[in-house]
C-alpha cells in the first residue's frame, strides 16, 4: 500500500475509533489520536516544561548510557519504531549504532514521517529509511517489516508501554515477538511508580500545556470529521489512580450538551468526561515480568539516580 491509501485508511480508522469510542458508557478516545501535527508539535513544548520529568530524565538516561546501549543492540540491525514521531530519540541511537542496516519508523501521521526521512537520510546518507504509515497496534502494518535476515530490534521509548492497559501492554508485546525471531530485540522505555504528587503535576502542569494538548484532540475532530465540539466547554482534568498504578487524563464537560460528528449526535451530561488516556507506570519487577510474559528475556536496564524511569532491553529466546 502506497503512502497516499495508507493516509486513506488512516482517516477511516479515525472516524470509525471516533464513532466507537463516544457511544460507549465511559466515553473514550485513544490516545493515539493526540498526536497529530498540531498535537505532536504540543507535545513538544510538553517535553520542555520543568513539570514534565518524564522526556526528560530518558534523555538524560539515554545520554549517559548511548554507548553501552549502542553496544547491546549490536550491528547491522534493522531498527523499527513503533509510535516514532518526528523520530528525535531515534537519531541519536541511530548515530552512534554500529552501521545500522535500516530505519523503520510507523506512525499514524504521514507529514512527520515524511519530515523525518528526509532529516535523517541528510544527517545519514547511507541509511535505508522506510516510514510506514498507520496504527503500530494493527498487525496490518507489521506486514511493511523488510523481508531480511538481518537481526531486527524493536525501539519503544518515551513510556508508550504505558498508555495501554496491562492486558494490552501484554497482547502489544505479543504482537512485536510474533514479528521477531531468535535473537532479536526489543529496546523499552517505561516509566516508574513514584509520589503521586510528582506524577499529577507532570499531567496537569502549571503552565496549561497539557490542557491544549488534550483539548487538540477535540480541535482534530472538527476539522478532520466535520465535528461540532465547543472546545471551551469542556476541562481537562488528570489524577493518579493508585490502586491501578496510573494517571488517567480526562476532558469533563462543564454543561449539559449534544455533539455532532460525522452525521451522529453524542449528548453529555454535566460533569460527563470523556477518557483520552491512561499512562501506567511500573516497578522494575513488574516490567520484567511483562517482558518474560510475551516471551522476551530481559539483558539489561539502565535507570536515572532517583528510579524514576527504566530503559530495558530485551531478547527473544
Amino acid at each position: 500500500m502506497n503512502m497516499a491509501a495508507q493516509q486513506i485508511a488512516a482517516v477511516e480508522a479515525f472516524e470509525q475509533d471516533v464513532l466507537s469510542g463516544l457511544s460507549a458508557t465511559q466515553k473514550t478516545l485513544p490516545c493515539k489520536y493526540l498526536y497529530d501535527k498540531a498535537g505532536s508539535r504540543i507535545f513538544e513544548q510538553i517535553c520542555d516544561l520543568d513539570d514534565y520529568y518524564l522526556t526528560r530524565t530518558e534523555a538524560q538516561i539515554f545520554a549517559e548510557q548511548l554507548e553501552d546501549i549502542a553496544v547491546r543492540l549490536g550491528e547491522n540491525v534493522v531498527l523499527i519504531e513503533p509510535g516514532a514521531g518526528n523520530c528525535e530519540k531515534a537519531e541519536p541511537l541511530l548515530q552512534q549504532m554500529d552501521a545500522p542496516s535500516s530505519y523503520m519508523p510507523m506512525d499514524i501521521s504521514p507529514e512527520i514521517l515524511l519530515a523525518a526521512r528526509e532529516r535523517i537520510q541528510h544527517k545519514l546518507p547511507g541509511l535505508d529509511v522506510v516510514p510506514a504509515v498507520g496504527d503500530f497496534t494493527s498487525a496490518f502494518i507489521w506486514q511493511h517489516l523488510p523481508d531480511t535476515s538481518e537481526r531486527k530490534v524493536v525501539f519503544f521509548p518515551g513510556s508508550t508501554i504505558g498508555n495501554f492497559t496491562p492486558d494490552s501492554a501484554s497482547e502489544l508485546l505479543d504482537l512485536f515477538a510474533a514479528r521477531l525471531r531468535p535473537g532479536d530485540g526489543l529496546l523499552l522505555g517505561a516509566d516508574l511508580v513514584k509520589d503521586s504528587i510528582v506524577l499529577e503535576r507532570a499531567y496537569h502542569d502549571s503552565e496549561h500545556v497539557t490542557e491544549a494538548f488534550n483539548k487538540n484532540l477535540l480541535h482534530r475532530i472538527n476539522r478532520e470529521l466535520d465535528g461540532s465540539f465547543n472546545v471551551d466547554s469542556f476541562a481537562h482534568r488528570a489524577f493518579y489512580h493508585s490502586r491501578r498504578q496510573r494517571v488517567e487524563m480526562h476532558l469533563v464537560s462543564l454543561e449539559e450538551q449534544s455533539v455532532d460528528i460525522c452525521g451522529h449526535t453524542f449528548r453529555f451530561d454535566e460533569g460527563e468526561t470523556i477518557h483520552t488516556e491512561n499512562s501506567h507506570k511500573y516497578t522494575l519487577s513488574g516490567l520484567e515480568a511483562l517482558l518474560n510474559s510475551a516471551g522476551f528475556t530481559p539483558r539489561q536496564h539502565w535507570t536515572d539516580n532517583k528510579q524514576h524511569y527504566a530503559i530495558f532491553y530485551a531478547e527473544i529466546e
